[in-house]
């Protein structure tokens, strides 16, 4: 499968939303969880930019996303997701490593990650290390592990 991986354009907002949802959604979440999460996982046009939005497209159809935010030195991975219908097929990797690719760029040194717990072992085999528990920006009392990653210099 040959993946390319992109800046987001302001009109997949909506498009990219919907991907997310799909993606949280495939870990089986309750529709009450899902709901929750909405307001968190909604993309808008304008911010694409702003958050570094990239998309990963197989032939000419966006399979994932990622954002990345913050000012040097210290970013933060905001979202990931993957359609379903291809995940573990290394597009997550693909977008891990542009995101990577893009801190060491723009000057960052390390970046911190809130996890759900399904995408730990993830981010663990990336490089990120446990650091720490912080709150759900989305469910109150529900806490993600946050992980930190550094860049080699």
């Amino acid at each position: 499968m040959t993946i390319s991986i992109r800046p987001a354009r302001e009109e997949e907002a909506a498009l990219l939303t919907d991907l997310a949802l799909r993606s949280k959604a495939h870990w089986g979440y309750d529709p009450e969880f899902l709901a929750s999460c909405r307001e968190e996982l909604t993309l808008r046009d304008t911010e694409l930019t702003v958050r570094r939005t990239a998309v990963a497209e197989h032939d000419g159809r966006v399979v994932g996303f990622t954002t990345f935010e913050g000012e040097p030195p210290r970013g933060v991975l905001g979202m990931m997701f993957v359609d379903p219908d291809v995940i573990g097929q290394g597009i997550g990797r693909l977008l891990f490593n542009q995101v990577v690719q893009t801190a060491k760029v723009l000057g960052f040194t390390e970046f911190t990650i809130d996890a759900d717990p399904y995408a730990e072992p993830f981010y663990e085999a990336m490089g990120g290390v446990a650091v720490g528990r912080v709150p759900s920006g989305s469910i109150p009392g529900r806490t993600l592990t946050q992980y930190l990653r550094a860049l080699p210099g």
